[in-house]
Formats: structure tokens, sequence, C-alpha cells
């Protein structure tokens, strides 16, 4: 069964951490905004990056920040 290799990171994280976190993809999906848009919106926003072991471009983001976004964002 193929899985998308964010998930697989995603699963691996999840196994070893309490923090909650969401693939790049997933948050942008939640801001309605395409892969590319949310890692530009990430750095402009300094959202805290979880880094991927053994690679530069990978990274998870925290599923609180998210949520508190998407918050203020219905909330206007």
């Amino acid at each position: 069964m193929f899985q998308d290799w964010d998930q697989k990171i995603k699963k691996t994280f999840s196994a070893t951490s309490n923090e909650e976190i969401l693939t790049v993809t997933e948050a942008g999906k939640l801001l309605g905004l395409s892969k590319d848009e949310m890692k530009a919106y990430v750095d402009k926003k300094g959202l805290t990056k979880v880094k991927v072991m053994r690679s530069a471009f990978r990274y998870l983001l925290l599923k609180k920040e998210i949520e508190e976004i998407v918050l203020e964002k219905s909330s206007k």
C-alpha cells in the first residue's frame, strides 16, 4: 500500500512525541494555500519548523500554531 513520504514522517514523529504536528500540505489545506504558498507563509510568519532528520527540505508544523491562525482568520 502506497503511503506518502510526508505521512510516513508524520507517523514516525507522532510515535515518539507528545506534540501534534501537521505536514506542510495539511496545514496549507486548512488555510486555503497550496504547498508552495504554505512554505512561503511559514517563512513570512516565522512559524516553528519541526525539522526532519536527514532532510534539508522537509519539515513538519506544529498543529497548535496552525489552529491559532485558523481561529484568528475565522474570527475576523
